[in-house]
């Protein structure tokens, strides 16, 4: 079945967000998007508060700020330290059975990636579409070459900080059903497509003024 998932979303735990989970799944709905993942920064605060539901799959998951760039990590519920170099946060995320993915790796002001230093670093993805990300379409090829050199699958995510942001930009995933498992294998198996647009300057301004 083909879901769509944002898989970058931040909830008021992270500091800098205003989106509760209540919020989240209501604009997860209205988006007609198929799930959403709780990654706040540096915490998993938030996890325990996920609700079950049966309209919406909500993964859990943190936005590691590591030493080098930031990396999505899903499926996880346990802490991941913060500062570490990028392998050795990868290797954490393995640990707990959760997929890695580099972030925003080439957006401005959010975060720059060395190429060189993901070499043999077992990620599982790269997040080519982030709807918060500067000169999007430049920064969307940039991202998309990165993938394509390490020989990842791509993925797309809102980063969205306020809940009209939430689905502007998503991953369409194949996967053999709606369970966790079922998602997080598909995105390994390569199974996903960057879908979605970057903020209008409208919209970047209604973001900062929120």
């Amino acid at each position: 079945m083909r879901l769509r998932i944002d898989l970058h979303i931040h909830t008021i735990h992270s500091g800098d967000s205003v989106i509760t989970l209540g919020e989240a799944l209501d604009w997860c709905r209205r988006r007609g998007l198929d799930g959403f993942a709780v990654t706040d920064h540096d915490t998993v605060e938030g996890l325990s508060e996920i609700p079950e539901v049966d309209d919406c799959i909500i993964i859990p998951g943190v936005e590691v700020s590591a030493r080098g760039g930031h990396i999505l990590a899903l499926g996880v519920e346990e802490p991941i330290p913060k500062g570490l170099p990028i392998s050795e946060t990868v290797d954490l995320i393995a640990a707990q059975g959760g997929v890695s993915i580099i972030a925003h790796p080439y957006a401005p002001l959010k975060s720059r990636v060395d190429a060189d230093e993901l070499d043999g670093v077992h990620l599982d993805a790269v997040e080519v579409a982030n709807s918060t990300q500067l000169l999007y379409r430049w920064t969307l090829r940039r991202n998309r070459r990165l993938a394509r050199r390490l020989g990842l699958p791509e993925t797309g995510g809102s980063d969205a900080h306020a809940p009209w942001v939430i689905g502007l930009a998503y991953t369409l995933i194949e996967a053999e059903g709606r369970s966790l498992d079922a998602v997080l294998k598909a995105i390994r198996d390569g199974r996903t497509e960057a879908v979605g647009r970057g903020l209008k300057p409208l919209e970047r301004l209604r973001l900062l003024l929120r």
